[in-house]
């Protein structure tokens, strides 16, 4: 009897126990709500984050496109992909994998969109900087370019530009003649031409087209020239000078310049220039000169203009093809040219003051020609090196009813080697500097330019 109430009690607290133990395994209605309200919070995070991602990733890309225009180098660069899951790892079960196949449904969705609104800016993107790539890297380049060729990316620029040129020539005449092979009887004088001029020059260029562009060139001379001679008459002694001085309007140069072929990998830009000069400017034919003697001796004898001229005259006609090749960061260029100069006649051709002879002025024709390279050292600065030649034939004059005769010593070959610099004063503004050196003997001795174009 005691036995079987014994197993009767066990049998009670084991049925006792295993109810509690399955109230206590059971949730409760509290602990769902509670994981309901984590899980939308954290589906909140996930896709705040996802936002932030897409939003750095837009602003990564636009960075990449400023960055490519500004520098004219397309990035390209595919962002990172994000790495696989270890399959190896342990991989949640019940709830927990719930949860996490719904957060991995969410990352991908949220991927998805990322990746096209990703490729469509990154479309955009190449395509600016493939844009940009069209023009030149470095905006130094560009104003180097602007100098030796031509740009068809503006619309105007004005240019203000001031031209120092020196030159000086001595000469040996001697009037007499040799006497046995070995002693000199007669004259010897000395003469010498120091001449320096200063060049306003207003320059405009007009992009008409993006093949197109019209140029005009308006210069303003003021030139003074030291002549002196000494010597003659067995005098060292016997020195005498002579300064003349004048300014005024030259020569108006119109032109255009079209762009047979653009550059590609494989060819240079090329573009043809066609000019003509009017004479605008005070010519030097019928300039009457005036005869020096120092002290009416005799001894020095010479004559100089009375006046400065300051252009050539005639009309001219020019045709040119220039080329440039880049070679980031620097551009290689070269130019030959062909320059007509037409007949002109005139009331006097004679330098006498005390007679007056009608006739025609032929000018010889000149071939031009250069090269060198220009190269960037940073977005503002450039440096140029070239040689730039001109061989001109002789001229001829013609007295009214009589035939061509040809002025001894008119033709000339002059070679100039230019070094230039170039600075980014701001976006609209650039400030050149150049300085030629005289090659030859009929060049200026040197040459100092300073021009300051506006592109608007």
């Amino acid at each position: 009897m005691e036995k079987n109430a014994l197993i009767a009690s066990i049998s009670t607290a084991l049925l006792l126990s295993a109810g509690v133990a399955r109230a206590q395994d059971a949730p409760s209605a509290k602990d769902q709500a509670d994981v309901k309200v984590l899980m939308s919070q954290l589906q909140t995070l996930k896709q705040s984050y996802a936002q932030e991602v897409r939003r750095l990733r837009e602003l990564d890309v636009q960075v990449q496109a400023l960055q490519a225009r500004l520098s004219g180098v397309a990035t390209g660069e595919a962002l990172p992909a994000q790495a696989a899951p270890d399959e190896s790892a342990p991989q949640p079960t019940g709830a927990a994998a719930a949860t996490a196949a719904t957060a991995t449904a969410a990352n991908a969705a949220s991927n998805a969109g990322e990746g096209a609104a990703s490729a469509s800016t990154q479309a955009g993107t190449m395509a600016e900087a493939k844009k940009a790539q069209e023009v030149p890297e470095k905006r130094s380049l560009q104003d180097a370019l602007l100098q030796e060729h031509a740009l068809f990316n503006g619309k105007l620029t004005i240019e203000n530009g001031l031209s120092y040129n020196r030159y000086d020539r001595k000469l040996l005449t001697l009037n007499g003649f040799l006497a046995l092979d070995a002693i000199f009887l007669g004259n010897i004088a000395i003469e010498n031409v120091e001449s320096d001029s200063l060049t306003y020059d207003l320059a405009a260029r007009y992009g008409v087209t993006p093949r197109l562009t019209l140029n005009m060139d308006i210069p303003y001379v003021g030139r003074r020239t030291v002549y002196q001679k000494g010597g003659a008459g067995g005098s060292a002694a016997a020195i005498a000078e002579e300064i003349n001085s004048g300014n005024g309007i030259g020569d108006l140069t119109f032109s255009g310049s079209y762009r047979l072929l653009p550059e590609t990998p494989s060819r240079p830009d090329t573009v043809l220039t066609l000019g003509v000069t009017a004479p605008t400017g005070r010519a030097p034919y019928g300039i009457d000169w005036r005869v020096i003697e120092r002290d009416n001796d005799q001894y020095i004898r010479f004559a100089v203009p009375s006046q400065t001229p300051t252009g050539n005259g005639v009309w001219q006609a020019s045709a040119g093809l220039s080329v440039v090749k880049t070679m980031d960061p620097a551009l290689v260029f070269g130019n030959i040219g062909y320059m007509h100069s037409f007949d002109n006649s005139f009331n006097d051709i004679d330098t006498s003051p005390d007679t007056r002879t009608p006739g025609d002025v032929s000018l010889g024709d000149s071939v031009y020609f250069g090269a060198g390279l220009a190269f960037a050292f940073n977005e503002r600065t450039s440096m140029s090196m070239a040689f730039n030649g001109r061989i001109s034939g002789k001229a001829e004059l013609r007295a009214k009813g009589g035939s061509w005769a040809k002025v001894i010593g008119s033709d000339a070959n002059a070679g100039t080697f230019n070094m230039g610099l170039t600075y980014a004063m701001s976006q609209h503004t650039t400030l050149v500097t150049q300085l030629g050196i005289g090659m030859t003997p009929d060049a200026p001795d040197y040459t100092l330019t300073f021009k300051v174009p506006y592109m608007f």
